[in-house]
């Protein structure tokens, strides 16, 4: 009997796999396999997926995988994929809309052909919009949420919701209802509407191609890694305080600190363990702390069971 006949799944034109390996999906490229793991063809698709699975079902949305660590013993529930290389951002009404699914640059170029603003600091973004909504994503002075008007949550039953804004509680690097519910266990997001000013396109995609240049001199791009590995703490930066604690180029295993940026592990020959690069990150803090009395907060998620 497969999955799909042991869950009684039907009517969905989406991919359902069992035992699939997440190094494949998170950008370290490293870790354990998903229990099961569905591509919905849509999100009409993704609404029928999510109503047939039982309450309990753990059930993990995955974009990017550019913020995320899965551990090695794998996830024992459901892994849903969200990001869709055919989805492309739209207008409506007025505003910039996107599914959860679409890459975050995408958006950034999209504003900027459209003569937006406000949107340049996205295209350094490496992931999904809902990873960006998720974590209020952020770099070179701006953050996602300073740009969303409102935006659309999907739950386990399987309803489409429009939440305001100010339904949100949102912070540095941080996401929840205001209601107490937290995101990404009963509700996660299906998409956003971006309220950006009018600006000069040629002047955006410039701004764009700044940044870029920017990003590509100042972080290990070329290697395997998940962006920033910890939060800034307040009026410091984490990649300071790492490299003026000598950490660069510290490793454990398969996993090194960069030399390139203090706040970035590389999996430099993909031989990586997620428990060598989940035991660098708590060494890195660990050592933060007894040498500059600061404890760094992680800013990646870290899922699944060790072993």
């Amino acid at each position: 009997m497969n999955m799909t006949d042991a869950l009684r799944l039907t009517d969905l034109r989406g991919v359902l796999k069992t035992g699939e390996p997440m190094a494949r999906h998170v950008s370290w490229r490293a870790g354990g396999r998903a229990a099961r793991f569905y591509t919905p063809a849509d999100l009409e698709d993704l609404q029928a997926f999510v109503v047939q699975l039982p309450p309990g079902e753990p059930l993990l949305f995955v974009g990017l995988g550019s913020n995320l660590l899965v551990r090695d013993g794998g996830f024992a529930g459901t892994v849903v994929l969200m990001h869709a290389p055919g989805l492309h951002p739209q207008m409506l009404a007025g505003r910039l809309y996107a599914e959860a699914g679409v890459a975050a640059p995408k958006v950034a170029r999209f504003a900027a052909r459209h003569n937006l603003a406000q949107a340049e600091f996205l295209a350094g973004i490496p992931g999904t919009v809902g990873g960006a909504l998720a974590m209020n994503a952020g770099c070179y002075g701006g953050e996602t949420w300073d740009l969303v008007e409102r935006a659309v949550t999907v739950d386990r039953r399987g309803a489409l919701r429009t939440r305001a804004r100010n339904e949100f509680d949102i912070g540095y690097r941080h996401c929840a209802l205001r209601d107490g519910r937290r995101l990404g266990e009963d509700e996660w997001f299906a998409g956003a509407w971006f309220a950006l000013r009018g600006g000069d396109g040629d002047a955006a995609r410039g701004r764009i191609r700044e940044l870029l240049v920017r990003r590509i001199a100042s972080q290990p791009l070329a290697l395997p890694n998940a962006g920033s590995v910890f939060r800034n703490p307040p009026g410091d930066h984490a990649a300071r305080l790492i490299e003026s604690c000598g950490l660069k180029g510290l490793a454990r295993g398969g996993a090194r600190v960069s030399e390139k940026h203090a706040n970035f592990i590389v999996n430099a020959e993909r031989r990586a363990s997620a428990a060598d690069i989940e035991g660098l990150i708590e060494e890195v803090r660990r050592r933060v702390l007894e040498q500059a009395g600061v404890d760094l907060v992680p800013e990646v998620r870290i899922v699944g069971d060790a072993t």
